[in-house]
């Protein structure tokens, strides 16, 4: 089964990848790695979930907003692959997380993240992961996933 099937089994469409916030690149390949710059919960230009985890928002639609912006991860890997086939597996997801003072379910807001790669990519999905819990993201965004993958060479064919 491919990732691509896979999403359509589940119902997921990936949305158009944003563009940078900033002057910098949305990817960076280096070597058999591939670097996502930090993916927000944006989808049509906007960010979604906005606010802090434990005041404004949920555990749960912090959730959702970790898995809006692994969506995201995924579109950004698709453009820059052009597709999934060199994807081998993801290496690293750091989430850092909108939170309140006293709110300590980062780890239970980045699942969100890590459940949605699981479902989509099977066992290209194990990964190491660190949770941050922050008073303040950019564009006021409850998640922001940053994310490393392993790729193959470019001359890679699955034929």
């Amino acid at each position: 089964m491919t990732i691509e099937s896979r999403l359509a089994e589940l119902g997921l469409t990936l949305p158009s990848p944003p563009d940078p916030l900033g002057s910098y690149t949305a990817t960076s390949e280096a070597g058999n790695m591939l670097f996502i710059s930090g993916q927000l919960p944006l989808q049509d230009g906007r960010v979604v979930f906005q606010g802090r985890v434990g005041e404004a928002l949920t555990v749960r639609e912090g959730k959702q907003a970790a898995e809006l912006a692994a969506l995201n991860v995924l579109a950004q890997i698709r453009r820059h692959l052009g597709g999934f086939d060199r994807l081998d597996h993801i290496v690293r997801v750091e989430g850092h997380v909108a939170s309140a003072e006293g709110n300590f379910d980062q780890p239970a807001v980045v699942d969100g993240a890590s459940d949605l790669f699981a479902a989509v990519l099977g066992e290209k999905a194990g990964h190491a992961r660190l949770a941050f819990s922050h008073t303040q993201l950019p564009a006021n965004a409850a998640v922001v996933l940053g994310v490393i993958a392993q790729i193959q060479p470019a001359n890679f064919s699955t034929r």
